[in-house]
């Protein structure tokens, strides 16, 4: 499939682009080295830039579907432990989900479609910012040219590391759980750490929501997987001579159904409000890194088993969802489609772990499994 010369110009591009990471929002050396790229490997495709991210489009001769396959630009702010060739050169920011990898394979389309033009609809590349904190799809949906292109199909896939390199896992529905993160700030008024009932402290408060919210989940109904994580907690400042007048509470809250995290969000306001009443203090609560829940559609599932299978890939279905999110769920809300995951490696340390490293060995199997899916949607035979 690929050429071997072409196999090794994307491990080189793969150092390159983990060697120089951006974090997100920040993707706009990516995006550049990204399009100087399919700009060299397929001179004739049209560009269209969105902020940090960028389609690019491959249009057919014969009326067809359009599909759009996926990749992620962002790294992550954490430090690279990995002494490699190409460690990252940008001092406590690596790609440690793998997202170098994925954008690699989706460039690997180049080359094929270079060599095999799409015969009937539009194959679309999409290279997009922010996903890891849930606003890249958004941005990208938000774009003219998104509205123009209008896929009908979408396609992405996620290395796993734990399962067995090459291994290819999806399933019909939820495949992602939907999350949002939640900052809650209580508020009363300092005072001198000798005399604190001259003030009003959160310190109870705070105590109190830490021990509510982490009961709401078994103490409610839910249809399905539902969590609550406390993430952060803060009161007053790091002194000893004053009584603190503002706390700060962190939660992150996910559910395979939407539905249920709704739920769980007028549960959460309705606790903070009695607790800041009970205690005579005022708050806020705000919304940050919303993820809808990553839904699959049943054909386009049966397209990827058919072409793992075609590709003498392992197809292992999935049995219950990732508890981690994903912003792909936004494009799946607007055409058919799905996201899949490939096996890693057992051994591979965990995504987001500062020693994780995407394996080369990966890209040429991503390739082919895109490649397979161009294959029986804009393709004659």
């Amino acid at each position: 499939m690929l050429k071997p010369q072409d196999l090794e110009s994307l491990i080189t591009l793969r150092h390159e682009l983990h060697s120089r990471p951006e974090v997100s929002g920040n993707e706009s050396e990516t995006r550049d080295r990204i399009k100087v790229w399919l700009q060299r490997i397929l001179p004739e495709v049209a560009i269209a830039e969105a902020g940090r991210g960028l389609f690019a489009i491959c249009k057919g001769s014969d009326p067809g579907p359009v599909t759009l396959i996926r990749a992620e630009l962002d790294a992550l702010p954490i430090e690279e432990v990995n002494e490699i060739p190409y460690k990252s050169q940008r001092l406590g920011v690596s790609h440690k989900c793998g997202h170098d990898g994925h954008m690699t394979m989706v460039a690997g389309l180049a080359h094929l479609l270079r060599d095999h033009p799409p015969e009937k609809g539009s194959v679309v590349l999409l290279f997009q910012s922010a996903e890891e904190t849930g606003e890249g799809a958004q941005w990208m949906l938000n774009t003219p040219a998104f509205q123009e292109i209008k896929p009908d199909y979408a396609f992405s896939l996620h290395n796993l590391p734990g399962l067995p390199m090459h291994q290819i896992t999806c399933k019909t529905g939820t495949f992602c759980a939907a999350s949002t993160g939640i900052k809650i700030r209580l508020y009363g008024k300092t005072a001198h750490a000798s005399s604190p009932e001259t003030g009003l402290s959160p310190a109870i408060g705070i105590a109190q929501l830490t021990t509510v919210l982490n009961s709401l989940v078994g103490a409610s109904d839910f249809v399905d997987f539902t969590l609550l994580t406390i993430t952060h907690v803060q009161l007053g400042e790091p002194t000893f001579g004053i009584s603190p007048g503002v706390g700060e509470l962190r939660v992150t809250i996910r559910a395979y159904q939407d539905a249920d995290l709704d739920k769980l969000k007028v549960l959460i306001e309705s606790r903070v409000k009695e607790v800041a009443k009970a205690e005579s203090l005022t708050f806020d609560l705000t919304y940050h890194e919303p993820f809808a829940a990553t839904v699959n559609h049943e054909e386009a599932v049966e397209m990827i088993q058919q072409v793992a299978e075609q590709s003498d890939l392992r197809f292992n279905p999935m049995e219950l969802p990732n508890p981690w999110s994903e912003d792909f769920g936004l494009f799946l809300q607007q055409s058919k489609g799905a996201m899949f995951g490939l096996g890693s490696g057992v051994d591979q340390p965990a995504l987001h772990n500062p020693d994780y490293d995407f394996p080369d060995e990966l890209i040429e199997t991503g390739v082919a499994m895109f490649w397979g899916l161009l294959r029986k949607l804009n393709y004659q035979g």
